[in-house]
């Protein structure tokens, strides 16, 4: 039971739930994809809407476990909509082919849920050598969130309704690198420290959601982008932390979230009516949140945008 329950503006609060923060919101006629379905806050988001009527993209990289995941909900939930596709955010070649095959596709995308995660890997680097976390994290949400943008545009005008982009970040954001971003030393192992280089991306969660809102906007795109922190959840974000992770599952019920309350915030800024034409904002516990200082640095947010966009070969 999560120990802190007082209401934020929104009527929410960090004991609320993802069922709860969505209940009477009608989302039929809308399309998501949800990164990192397959399980956590992924699978939880992914029951919820599709509870809710959307139709739901289970982007996943073990695509039998993505289908495990969808047998359950549609067990409970027989009038469930969803498909799942093949997605490995460490690979580019994964992200664009997945992108190509959901663009060629002609369905809809109105809602963009950038779930998907790792946690304070030991130092690795992705199929394309760069650092695991960062790769994982950021960069592959920044192509596959490029290279989906011209569908969700052509939704939004089609349909007439708000596009979403949700960005998942971590509170872990405020405890990245000194500088922020290491944009000299993203694979420099010798520096490695797997916390902070967890915080890192989350700081780019953020700061590619803020420059995708300014762009959008300046654009006049009916389209939104924003970040959040879940809360402190018992996943299996912590396995490569045994003493950590054994110490999550002992105290969770008494000071962490559980599954449920974790994906609130993330169904609460996809679907709920007050987050309309708000863009830009960082959200915790289902009410908007104050973010660090360096989340909110513009010149920093276009520095990353730059950086991503030649470290993914987009020229």
């Amino acid at each position: 039971m999560w120990i802190f329950s007082w209401k934020g503006p929104s009527g929410f609060s960090a004991s609320s739930t993802a069922e709860e923060v969505t209940k009477g919101i009608d989302g039929t006629g809308l399309t998501a994809i949800v990164t990192g379905a397959s399980s956590g806050l992924g699978a939880e988001t992914t029951r919820v809407l599709s509870l809710r009527g959307v139709h739901v993209i289970m982007a996943v990289r073990n695509t039998d476990a993505g289908k495990n995941v969808k047998e359950q909900i549609l067990k409970e939930n027989p009038n469930a909509k969803i498909d799942v596709m093949e997605l490995d955010l460490t690979s580019m070649g994964s992200v664009r082919k997945f992108a190509s095959d959901y663009n060629a596709s002609g369905l809809p995308l109105n809602l963009l849920i950038n779930n998907a995660g790792v946690m304070a890997t030991p130092f690795k680097l992705s199929q394309d050598n760069i650092e695991l976390q960062f790769a994982t994290n950021h960069i592959g949400h920044f192509l596959l969130t490029n290279h989906l943008l011209e569908t969700m545009k052509k939704t939004a005008r089609d349909s007439n309704k708000e596009g979403r982009i949700v960005n998942l970040s971590s509170m872990a954001h405020k405890y990245a690198y000194r500088e922020g971003i290491r944009f000299d030393k993203i694979n420099d192992e010798s520096g490695y420290n797997s916390i902070s280089a967890y915080g890192q991306s989350k700081l780019a969660n953020i700061l590619h959601a803020n420059e995708l809102a300014r762009r959008l906007k300046e654009e006049g795109v009916d389209i939104t982008a924003n970040s959040l922190h879940p809360g402190m959840i018992a996943t299996n974000l912590l396995r490569y932390h045994s003493f950590m992770n054994v110490l999550t599952h002992a105290l969770g019920k008494f000071m962490l979230k559980n599954v449920q309350q974790g994906a609130a915030t993330q169904c609460y800024v996809a679907l709920h009516p007050q987050v309309k034409g708000i863009n830009g904002e960082y959200f915790a516990d289902s009410n908007k949140a104050e973010a660090s200082a360096l989340s909110q640095d513009a010149e920093l947010a276009r520095k990353l945008w730059d950086f991503s966009f030649n470290m993914t070969n987009q020229n």
